[in-house]
């Protein structure tokens, strides 16, 4: 197995991008958020990309933000928590202003940012025994890219906000939009790979002016603008503190982000 944090590769128009963290679920620390804006980076200026597919190596696509590595930041002040979620925030959005369209395709455990990552692609094929969770709110954090009114609606978005919801089967997320199609486990990069070759077939002009206009319609609609306002709430979230944040935090530096976890989900147990 490669110890690139990420694996990419170019295939007869497809480009695919694939987090190679799988003792970690994926996790996304800085490293590996710098080195996916740099191979996005790399696809935006190559003219032979038509797609690209994103994926996670092993059993989750991905477990969202690296707890651990976030505890090692010790990160404090409004200033130092705005760079740390803008990298973040571009980190999501890379996929929503990508020239070509993108894909995920979603296993496993889709997780907080994970969960805003597939979000920002164009199209969600998830595997049908996946699950999906945003449960920021139950140790004090909150969403970076502020895309869930835009995808499910309002009443959706907050039910999954408010209750901090980090077990919803993949049945219930393609009921909601958050997923295009369902597909076994052992599909989903089949038809990721099908679905990726149809869009690559079609004209490229119009695919990515069609793109744009899809784009420029939610920029219209206020898009980024609410998802700045949401990124300055998240800010004052994460640097003001909460009896939830405090113990989350203090239980992940004496006893390992298992037991964090494990504190948070007792809390919600029935």
């Amino acid at each position: 197995m490669s110890d690139a944090l990420i694996e990419i590769r170019i295939t007869e128009g497809i480009a695919h991008l694939r987090f190679n963290r799988p003792r970690q679920l994926n996790a996304f620390n800085n490293e590996l958020m710098r080195e996916t804006l740099d191979a996005m980076a790399g696809f935006e200026a190559n003219d032979d990309v038509r797609v690209i597919i994103v994926s996670g190596n092993g059993r989750a696509f991905s477990a969202g933000f690296d707890l651990k590595a976030a505890a090692e930041r010790q990160l404090s002040g409004h200033d130092a928590w705005r760079r740390q979620l803008e990298l973040q925030f571009d980190f999501i959005m890379c996929l929503w202003d990508a020239r070509v369209p993108t894909i995920a395709a979603v296993q496993g455990y889709c997780l907080a940012g994970a969960l805003e990552l597939s979000l920002a692609a164009d199209i969600t094929i998830a595997a049908n025994d996946c699950l999906f969770g945003e449960p920021e709110v139950r140790f004090g954090s909150g969403a970076v890219a502020m895309l869930f009114p835009w995808i499910t609606g309002p009443k959706a978005a907050k039910e999954l906000l408010f209750t901090g919801e980090e077990r919803m089967p993949a049945e219930r997320a393609y009921q909601l939009g958050l997923v295009n199609r369902l597909v076994a486990a052992d599909q989903l990069m089949t038809e990721a790979e099908r679905m990726a070759r149809t869009i690559a077939k079609a004209s490229p002009s119009s695919v990515q002016k069609t793109k744009r206009a899809l784009s420029r319609a939610y920029d219209i609609m206020g898009l980024r603008s609410a998802l700045a306002a949401g990124l300055d709430i998240d800010v004052d979230i994460n640097a003001t503190p909460s009896f939830e944040k405090q113990e989350f935090a203090r239980i992940r530096k004496e006893q390992g982000v298992k037991a964090a976890i494990a504190w948070r989900g007792a809390r919600f147990a029935d």
